[in-house]
């Protein structure tokens, strides 16, 4: 068993044919389902928690496949999109999928500084950029949140 291969793929949701990020993104918004009754900022926790990890994970798997950040690579999506839904002002299924939505967006995206991040050496560019899209997410989630939104 490759352990940093099995995390750094996220159990393999990186492994997906099509937009493994999405899958990998899709798949920390299932977990975070059992939070729904209880404070967004376990999700910041179990992110802060996680990424340690996550740059071991995809820094090793990263090096073993001699690439700066593979697609399959996708436990920073886990982490980012944690770090975006504990901005909700609470959680339910419009604020799970809002925030799905604004993670994505801003992971493609990647407004400044998160391109930059990316330049990062080896694991922690490959999570940083992600970081800084669930920040950007969770403020905007946050936003809408305090404008019930959602």
């Amino acid at each position: 068993m490759n352990l940093p291969k099995v995390l750094s793929t996220w159990f393999g949701c990186g492994l997906a044919p099509v937009a493994p990020g999405t899958a990998g993104s899709l798949a920390a918004v299932l977990l975070a389902i059992p939070f729904i009754h209880t404070s967004p900022l376990y999700l910041l926790l179990a992110a802060v928690l996680l990424t340690p990890i996550a740059i071991w994970a995809a820094d090793v798997t990263a090096r073993q496949l001699s690439r700066k950040d593979p697609g399959l690579i996708v436990i920073d999506e886990v982490v980012g999109q944690w770090i975006a839904l504990a901005g909700a002002t609470h959680l339910n299924w419009r604020s799970l999928l809002l925030g799905f939505a604004l993670f994505r967006l801003f992971d493609v995206w990647k407004p400044f500084p998160a391109r930059r991040l990316e330049a990062l050496p080896g694991g922690l560019g490959i999570v940083a950029d992600d970081i800084m899209a669930g920040i950007y997410a969770s403020l905007v989630l946050f936003l809408f949140g305090w404008f019930n939104f959602y």
